[in-house]
């Protein structure tokens, strides 16, 4: 014997589940929204790393962290390469010292002392 099936029954079959799934995407979005709001309220988190300890930072090390942020939002990258960091890194003026002249230096002293 062949199955008919109830056109009215599968009408509220699919009706049934398009108001589950409405729900489930209302609490998503309630719930996206919340994190949203509570990223948008925290502005440490933006500035500094939340996987860095809490600790007083120096003013070099606060002046690199925001040129890092910065450059990450400049760039899009969430990761940069290390090539990437040394490039921020020059960006501040830091360069890579001469050890021949420190070395020189160092050797002068201890002879002289």
């Amino acid at each position: 014997m062949p199955h008919t099936s109830n056109p009215e029954s599968s009408h509220h079959v699919i009706d049934s589940l398009t108001d589950e799934l409405g729900l489930v995407e209302r609490k998503a979005s309630s719930l996206a929204r919340r994190a949203a709001t509570a990223r948008n309220q925290s502005k440490r988190r933006r500035m500094i790393d939340p996987a860095t300890c809490e600790r007083d930072y120096s003013q070099a090390e606060v002046e690199f962290m925001q040129a890092m942020q910065a450059y990450k939002v400049k760039s899009g990258r969430i990761y940069p390469t290390w090539s990437e960091v040394l490039e921020v890194v020059r960006d501040l003026g830091y360069r890579k010292m001469d050890h021949s002249l420190s070395t020189d230096t160092d050797s002068a002293a201890s002879q002289s002392g």
